[in-house]
């Protein structure tokens, strides 16, 4: 039973492979994967007798063949396998020709087929009956495997095929039995023992290197691809340390080689033509940075990357765009939700430094001023000016004036200088389509800066004070993210002027009606704000209920309610059936509302996927509401004030879809009080800061679904109870599927 517990809050064959398809160099040394092949190869032998599938995927160079080529040479499967038989599918591939290379592998037959021979009938009838393991390397497309695998004939002797991709979808198709396996990076200690053994072929490395070395293994971020071609670098170097300590400080400039190139080439070749901006311009963001999603998109749709083409909107478009960069392995995921969402993702340094050369080829940007006004741009091309100290020296020497759109990221990491300097510049880069700046904050002179940029579509900023008058004439903003040191207030007359805006992010943000904003507002009663798709940040004190239906599409609200509303948030709920993110933040300092009166404003409108409420009230009538919520998949929970209730009972509640649930700051509740019913498909619970909470409910033990229970700065008593249904549900069921993590508090 592993749980883990920190102290401190961080925590035989008669053929034989082909010769015709060479294998990359990485297959010289083979390092790492052992723990990987195991898993692989227990499949392989000990998995169901049907026929299944088993794929590997991962990026360009990440090592899949290395992987599978171990998995084919082991003794275990060579000897375990009636035939065996290696092929590499490619991206343009002949059925006739890959069938035949199987067929001739398996019968051991080295002639020509006839071009006259059904060669798909010769080879299922010769695999009928047979255990065989089939390799198909490098395949990019479903229809291939459904071109392929119908002559692979189903049958009860546990004969396999074996598949590596760069592309999780094509993964997921192929699935029969068993999941996917998804290639990790080398571990720094792995790719050290890689790098020593393609350098000093069985030598051993001096003292003075291993320092210098390791550094050099740290740069190659665990890719074995790019670990190969170093090692070809510095193998012919003389064995100095100032040397391999050069090469790990320009490490990005040597590890692209003409082979590297080639092989993410290949993948940026196959890409929709759509998609391929998407991914160079994420090579504008600094070296390792975590590029938030929600950041990244709302980019891409201001420069018009993306459409609604196919999809319900452009949000979504953004959405699929994301998710097929991170299918073909050429975007990582860096962070997730508990929900299993991306929050961030980055690019690999060695696909970064490809998008930064392709960029700079194709003129898609320019990084040197004086502008060539005689220098040719397609139509098509589009300049993008990425602002670092160099460009300031030089636009504030040179008499540059662009004259056509480009893009514009002045990202903070990268702009040390002071913004009070830069801001003038502005007014040589007029037809901006997205300024980001949230890190650094702005001097007051940034309102007269932005006047000139009447093209901005996405504009994110870190002001002192800031009033919506000031960009109400940026009639194509799309997305507005703005921090400011005073609270922002504005009539809300100015907001439907912008119906262009998408999404607006203000932190400390209120509305105030003035004293002609309701005469306005019925005036206009007719206008939709039908774009708006994500409100947060936004205090208010009391609106019309008609207020939200000027957002029907709302897909996410933030809301930060100063006193007891007068009337219902949702009097309608089924008008925002778009809306499946809701947070709420009740101001705590207004009083002891009343009980009932309470539960009965927040009445929420049906489609609500996430939820979260932070609250300090006796609110029991508010849970049957949220359990009401059938699609509700995620639940956080604040109380931190409950007027001398100690107990939590939801005995008599059932939160259908629920999957994740986090309670934060329970301050005074000692007991709680739940069914077997209660929670019957949850996957994780979180229980974060509940000081007095004494254990978690015993019931939890019948919950088949239960994934993993981390419990954080709480009574050792909570911690003890996760544990015991852990040992419950062992002793049951006899698996371990339930994973417990225990963070005590700081002593």
């Amino acid at each position: 039973m592993d749980v883990v517990e920190t102290c401190e809050e961080e925590t035989l064959c008669s053929g034989t492979p082909s010769t015709k398809h060479s294998f990359p160099s990485i297959e010289e040394e083979v390092v790492g994967f052992e723990k990987d092949a195991e898993s692989i190869i227990k499949k392989m032998i000990q998995g169901t007798k049907e026929l299944d599938v088993i794929s590997i995927y991962g990026m360009p160079g990440h090592g899949k063949t290395t992987l599978a080529r171990k998995v084919y040479n082991n003794p275990s499967i060579v000897n375990y396998f009636d035939v065996k038989a290696w092929c590499s599918v490619s991206q343009a591939y002949n059925r006739i020709k890959l069938l035949g290379e199987i067929f001739n592998q398996v019968t051991g037959y080295k002639s020509e087929i006839d071009d006259d021979v059904d060669i798909a009938d010769k080879l299922q009838k010769t695999l009928k009956g047979r255990r065989y393991l089939i390799v198909l390397d490098d395949i990019w497309k479903v229809e291939a495997w459904e071109d392929l695998g119908l002559c692979f004939p189903k049958g009860e002797d546990g004969s396999r095929v074996m598949v590596t991709t760069r592309i999780e979808e094509v993964a997921k198709h192929l699935q029969h039995c068993s999941d996917p396996y998804s290639l990790r990076f080398l571990t720094l200690e792995e790719s050290w023992e890689l790098l020593q053994k393609k350098v000093f072929q069985g030598e051993s490395c001096p003292p003075n290197l291993q320092g210098p070395g390791l550094k050099v293994a740290q740069h190659c971020k665990g890719l074995p691809l790019v670990i190969v071609l170093i090692a070809g670098i510095i193998g012919k170097m003389e064995r100095q340390e100032s040397l391999w300590l050069e090469v790990a400080n320009d490490l990005s400039s040597h590890a692209l080689g003409e082979q590297s190139m080639n092989v993410i080439q290949s993948s940026y070749d196959h890409l929709e033509d759509h998609l391929k901006p998407c991914l160079l311009y994420m090579g504008l963001f600094p070296e390792d940075f975590k590029i938030p999603v929600y950041d990244l998109q709302k980019l891409w749709m201001a420069e018009e990357f993306v459409l609604n083409v196919g999809t319900e909107n452009m949000e979504e478009a953004a959405r699929v765009c994301l998710n097929d960069l991170l299918n073909r392995s050429l975007v990582m995921v860096s962070e997730k939700r508990i929900d299993g969402d991306v929050e961030c993702c980055t690019l690999h340094d060695v696909v970064r430094e490809f998008c930064c050369r392709k960029l700079a080829k194709e003129n898609f940007m320019q990084l040197t001023v004086p502008y060539n006004p005689y220098r040719h741009y397609s139509k098509k091309s589009r300049l993008c000016i990425y602002i670092h100290d160099d460009l300031v020296e030089d636009l504030i020497h040179s008499e540059y004036w662009p004259h056509k759109p480009m893009e514009f990221i002045a990202h903070p990491k990268c702009n040390t200088r002071d913004p009070s300097v830069t801001l003038p510049l502005l007014a040589k880069l007029r037809f901006v389509q997205a300024f980001h700046s949230l890190d650094v904050k702005l001097p007051s002179s940034w309102v007269m800066a932005v006047q000139s940029l009447t093209h901005l579509r996405y504009l994110a900023i870190s002001v002192e004070e800031f009033d919506f008058k000031w960009v109400s004439h940026l009639r194509d903003l799309q997305t507005l993210n703005v921090v400011s040191r005073k609270y922002v207030r504005s009539s809300p007359s100015i907001i439907w002027e912008m119906t262009k805006l998408r999404h607006l992010y203000i932190f400390c943000f209120s509305f105030i009606w003035e004293d002609d904003d309701r005469a306005i507002f019925e005036e206009s009663s007719a206008t939709m704000l039908e774009n708006w798709r994500t409100f947060r940040s936004c205090s208010i004190y009391d609106t019309d209920p008609k207020f939200w239906w000027r957002f029907p599409n709302l897909e996410e609200l933030n809301l930060y309610i100063q006193e007891e509303p007068s009337r219902p948030l949702f009097p309608v709920p089924e008008v925002h059936t778009r809306l499946h993110s809701l947070e709420l933040y009740i101001n705590y300092n207004r009083g002891y509302w009343k009980l009932v009166e309470t539960a009965s404003k927040f009445v929420f409108p049906s489609n609500i996927r996430y939820l979260h409420i932070q609250i300090e009230l006796p609110i029991k009538g508010l849970y049957q509401n949220i359990a009401r919520l059938r699609n509700l998949e995620n639940l956080k929970l604040e109380i931190r004030d409950t007027f001398g209730e100690d107990c939590w009972d939801v005995s008599d509640v059932e939160f259908q879809a629920l999957k994740y649930l986090k309670l934060l700051n329970f301050m005074d509740i000692r007991e709680w009080k739940a069914s077997e019913e209660s929670f019957p498909v949850l996957e994780k619970l979180f229980i974060k800061h509940c000081i007095y909470l004494e254990e978690i409910p015993s019931c939890f033990e019948e919950i088949t679904t239960l994934q993993l229970i981390d419990v954080e700065q709480c009574r050792d008593s909570v911690g003890d109870s996760a544990i015991n249904i852990k040992r419950e549900i062992e002793e049951t069921t006899g698996s371990d599927t339930l994973q417990v993590q225990i963070r005590r508090p700081t002593r």
